[in-house]
């Protein structure tokens, strides 16, 4: 592989694929029955090419999900997905979703999922919300933790809540396009290669997130007033071989919050414009602030150095 970020990117020895994690042609495992190992809702499609989530039709949602809870401490999933449709540059919406939660098969508005869930979440999203937010371009990645205590704010585009992100063209491509989602020992890792050349580039690297076994993984696409088709073509799980310190192996990982080490609460961070918890640019408010008491400490110090002036001038003259 061209790209030194390949070393993030396991080689995709079958030894280590779990196939009950795994989603693959021709999706044999997918189904209602008892047996099935994946199960889907709303408008998701399964043919023997693809798995569409949403066709390119207006209000339509769709997800696929994992009957499977995943129990793996470290591991790493290879998307390869295809959006495409008739809608021209920025007339299309609103993008997918790939989750790994503790609730499967729960409707909501977040890209076809529920709100306030529990667990991590990578967002593809292919319309801007945000008008404001001018400083990135869309489609866009970025990825969510939660421990159902936040919610995700669609008007400004999940800003105040990802961990990261990076912009990157995947629609209507006449070739491939591929996502890879890394945890490995607290680290999240998001991959893209979008350009067909088994190039991966990195779109996130995070460290100190924290993540549960036990949840279940799936996906799911949403439209609104404008459509594409979201298509599912793999879903591939591999387990990462790592080694934990005895303290680790010994702990209930089932019993894990989904959290992430950061200087402060996602919460504080919803006014900040760029959802960038590693840097709190100042918002409008907090610049006027920052001002006044500039300029209220100017003031103080003259009144100071002009009473202090005016006192060594009286003793001055106490001496002639």
């Amino acid at each position: 592989m061209a790209s030194p970020s390949n070393k993030y990117i396991t080689d995709g020895n079958a030894e280590h694929l779990k196939r009950e994690h795994s989603l693959i042609k021709p999706y044999q495992g997918v189904g209602t029955s008892p047996s099935s190992q994946w199960d889907f809702w709303g408008s998701t499609l399964v043919t023997s090419q693809y798995v569409r989530l949403t066709p390119d039709e207006r209000s339509k949602q769709g997800s696929i999900w994992n009957t499977v809870p995943c129990y793996l401490k470290d591991w790493e999933m290879h998307v390869q997905f295809k959006i495409h449709g008739s809608g021209k540059k920025n007339l299309h919406g609103d993008g997918f979703a790939i989750w790994y939660t503790k609730d499967r098969l729960h409707t909501g508005p977040v890209f076809g999922n529920q709100d306030h869930f529990v667990g991590l979440a990578i967002f593809v999203d292919t319309f801007r919300n945000d008008l404001q937010g001018m400083d990135r371009s869309f489609p866009y990645i970025s990825a969510m933790v939660n421990n159902g205590s936040l919610p995700y704010d669609h008007g400004k585009d999940g800003r105040s809540t990802e961990l990261g992100g990076c912009s990157v063209e995947v629609r209507n491509k006449d070739h491939d396009t591929y996502l890879a989602i890394r945890y490995s020992k607290g680290r999240l890792t998001i991959m893209i290669d979008v350009d067909d050349r088994n190039d991966w580039k990195e779109c996130i690297d995070f460290g100190g997130v924290r993540l549960p076994t036990g949840y279940y993984f799936g996906a799911s696409a949403a439209t609104g007033d404008l459509s594409d088709n979201h298509d599912i073509i793999s879903m591939k799980m591999y387990q990462l071989m790592v080694e934990h310190t005895p303290e680790e192996d010994n702990q209930d990982w089932t019993k894990i919050e989904p959290s992430v080490s950061l200087l402060k609460s996602p919460k504080d961070n919803i006014d900040d414009p760029t959802g960038n918890f590693r840097s709190t640019p100042l918002t409008g408010w907090k610049v006027f602030l920052l001002l006044l008491c500039a300029l209220l400490g100017i003031v103080v110090c003259a009144v100071v150095g002009a009473v202090v002036f005016q006192k060594r001038q009286e003793r001055n003259k106490r001496f002639y």
